[in-house]
């Protein structure tokens, strides 16, 4: 998540139930958080221990699938609206209402209604391009195919949802909360990606073959390591910490390691960030190379200056996981709120202002030095160089385990603190730095349909149904057993001659003496 955090302290293996807020203590953001991620992950563990890795309630399930292709103009799919879980997580495609607006009372003005499903193409964070030769889905010959949902969560802020920011704090202050979104796309997988040679597999082969490649795509290989050394310059300046100090950075930060370009190790590339990627600048305007922004940072160390790379992505591109060249701040004009670019952003980018475009700010400057020597950005993104420790700044290292694989998005976070002049990160008993998966994104998956040609859509899902039932009336043996009960409760609350049970039962004990 993108956000402005002081560290994320969640961790499921500790088997914490609850957050408990002390008198007069203070309250940190990681706090709260961890309460939320303690709450959902409870919530979506009990729903996928009781529905399975996916379902929908037998009379609501949403995502039934529709194949409509052939005499259209380009092949699409319709979503049916309903409710589905994937590994717990609730997605829901009900299209919203349509607003009713007010209009002139003589108008007769009819607002036409909205479709009931959504389609392949105007899915709400599918964002498919009809242009894009891999966007569009399989030609006939290439029938059947599978159609699935892919779900993640990413963060949204201010800057991608203006209607986030309490305006009655003013333009000069920061944005209040971010918000986590669960994103949810609907894609074809073909036959061949699962591994499938049967021309008319059954339901259970499809699901047993989607099933396994899941489980590859869900379980990410990279592995990283962060730690923090006293640097060769450390004794330049020593009063920004104490002298001992292996993280030299004059403030506490949370480091973001991000992967830009996935792939092996020798095509991969990774950014950074000291503030977790969470410095952003909404776009009003693109000219070229130079851009208009909304609004500048607060201070020096959340502004922009001249040699800082930037994404330029917009929702769309922020939903598709797509890595975009990162470019290079060449010139800024203050007054303006302008900055020009190292190139042009790409085309398609940003250039719609309902897809609220932004710049995301990222610390990196150049590769890690080697034998005196710095390493080339690609892309203006940093190459991955796995077995060795690479410097990012002020005595942070991360070392990236060989033989990985990596995918954009996948990232680590390292907190930093001058209190100690180190990083918090875990270690073995030795106190050497122990190898982490990524702290995201996790990514779920579920089949939906196996989509045999025009019309014809075999329903991969899976539906449940609900637990509650009317009470089973009572048998003569029940009805007696009851009725003796009553009648046992009535004895116990009015004992003959006004005596209770136990004076009766003392004195009947007393003449049996005698």
């Amino acid at each position: 998540m993108h956000a402005d955090l002081s560290r994320s302290t969640f961790r499921p293996e500790r088997h914490y139930s609850a957050v408990v807020a002390q008198q007069g203590r203070v309250q940190l953001d990681a706090d709260l958080n961890e309460q939320t991620a303690i709450q959902l992950h409870q919530a979506r563990s009990l729903a996928a221990d009781l529905i399975g890795p996916h379902g929908g309630p037998r009379y609501a399930a949403g995502f039934r699938i529709e194949y409509v292709g052939g005499k259209h103009e380009i092949d699409t799919l319709l979503i049916h609206g309903g409710r589905y879980y994937v590994d717990g997580i609730l997605c829901d495609a009900d299209r919203p209402a349509a607003g009713v607006p007010v209009t002139d009372e003589d108008s007769e003005e009819s607002v036409p209604e909205p479709p009931a499903h959504w389609t392949y193409w105007d899915q709400p964070d599918g964002f498919r391009d009809p242009e894009k030769s891999g966007d569009r889905l399989p030609s006939p010959a290439q029938t059947p195919f599978v159609v699935y949902l892919n779900v993640w969560e990413r963060s949204v802020t201010a800057a991608e949802d203006p209607a986030l920011r309490e305006v009655a704090l003013g333009a000069a202050m920061p944005d209040t909360a971010a918000r986590a979104k669960v994103v949810w796309q609907v894609l074809p997988l073909s036959l061949a990606a699962l591994e499938i040679e049967e021309t008319d597999p059954s339901k259970d082969v499809v699901r047993a073959a989607f099933t396994r490649w899941a489980q590859r795509q869900s379980a990410p290989s990279a592995r990283l390591a962060a730690r923090s050394e006293r640097p060769d310059h450390a004794d330049e300046d020593p009063c920004l910490v104490k002298p001992d100090a292996r993280y030299r950075g004059p403030e506490n930060q949370l480091y973001r390691v991000e992967v830009h370009e996935g792939g092996e190790a020798k095509d991969a590339t990774f950014k950074w960030s000291r503030e977790n990627g969470s410095v952003v600048f909404p776009v009003d305007e693109l000219d070229g190379t130079w851009v208009r922004l909304a609004s500048l940072g607060h201070d020096d160390k959340l502004d922009l200056d001249v040699g800082d790379h930037v994404e330029f992505v917009d929702t769309a591109y922020a939903s598709r996981l797509e890595p975009l060249p990162l470019l290079r701040v060449e010139e800024l004009d203050l007054p303006g709120r302008r900055v020009r670019l190292s190139a042009e952003p790409a085309p398609g980018v940003g250039r719609l202002a309902h897809l609220n475009p932004y710049l995301r700010r990222w610390d990196h400057r150049g590769g890690p030095k080697r034998k005196g020597r710095t390493t080339a950005l690609r892309g203006g993104a940093v190459p991955v160089t796995e077995g060795e420790w690479l410097p990012l700044e002020d005595g942070v290292e991360v070392y990236f385990a060989k033989g990985g694989a990596y995918r954009t998005g996948d990232h680590w976070i390292v907190p930093a603190r001058t209190a100690t002049g180190s990083v918090e990160w875990p270690v073995d008993a030795a106190r050497r730095p122990l190898l982490q998966g990524p702290a995201g994104i996790d990514r779920h998956f579920a089949p939906l349909a196996l989509i045999k040609g025009e019309g014809s859509a075999v329903d991969l899902r899976l539906a449940f149904g609900p637990l509650g039932s009317s009470m089973p009336p009572a048998d003569e043996a029940a009805l007696a057993a009851e009725e003796q009960a009553h009648r046992e409760e009535l004895a116990a609350e009015d004992p003959p001659h006004g005596r209770s049970q136990t004076t009766a039962e003392a004195e009947a004990a007393a003449e049996g003496d005698n």
